[in-house]
């Protein structure tokens, strides 16, 4: 008797943490979207809670304040990209060309994948991370940072092996950067839900121009 009681008691407990799980993933989705229409000053966490369906008081349940939303949104989604961008950069084709066609692909794909996220990023960091109020949570600045080490290593690897120009890798991999947020600035897919039916660029034109300004 007492296993079985365990056992029950065992399959509340997951299920419950599995709402649990579900109903902050709903909340972050819901902030996500609102966050990248209207930004951090103008959203309110009454929106947040209606577009997902709660009470505010269960905003609070899950998450300190505004801040920490915004903040569990950057927080959620880095968690998704750093490992992908370390697969394109690490564990995949050691050729430093094609690392950096994938890299843009990835890049582009993400915001694609996640618009509001993209807009989000695009509004409140940019490729230097210089974020409006609130301040970033050093995890987020951590992740930044890894990033543009994995681009200026990238860099470093396709100098030495005579493919890529010379010049800072560092700087190179921030220039590389601000080419692919220009794109994704401007993207419809990003910037407009997808409403317009093509591409404004194509991005096979932005690998052309990728490579043109990075290879030796």
């Amino acid at each position: 008797m007492a296993k079985s009681v365990t056992a029950s008691s065992d399959r509340r407990t997951k299920r419950r943490l599995q709402h649990q799980d579900l109903s902050r993933a709903q909340l972050l989705d819901a902030a996500e979207r609102i966050f990248g229409q209207r930004g951090f000053h103008e959203t309110t966490l009454k929106e947040v809670a209606e577009r997902a369906g709660f009470s505010v008081g269960s905003v609070y349940s899950f998450f300190e304040n505004k801040d920490d939303l915004f903040r569990q949104v950057f927080l959620r989604r880095g968690q998704e990209y750093m490992p992908a961008m370390r697969v394109v950069l690490v564990d995949g084709d050691p050729d430093p060309l094609d690392q950096l066609h994938r890299l843009v692909d990835f890049e582009v794909g993400f915001f694609r994948q996640h618009p509001h996220f993209g807009r989000l990023f695009l509004w409140h960091a940019g490729p230097t991370l210089r974020a409006e109020e609130p301040d970033m949570d050093p995890a987020i600045s951590e992740n930044f940072e890894e990033a543009m080490v994995l681009q200026a290593a990238l860099f470093e690897r396709g100098q030495r092996a005579g493919v890529f120009r010379e010049g800072d890798p560092v700087v190179l991999g921030r220039l590389l950067s601000g080419l692919v947020s220009a794109y994704q600035a401007l993207d419809p897919a990003v910037v407009d839900d997808g409403t317009e039916a093509s591409e404004r660029f194509p991005l096979n034109d932005l690998h052309a121009i990728v490579e043109s300004a990075f290879r030796a």
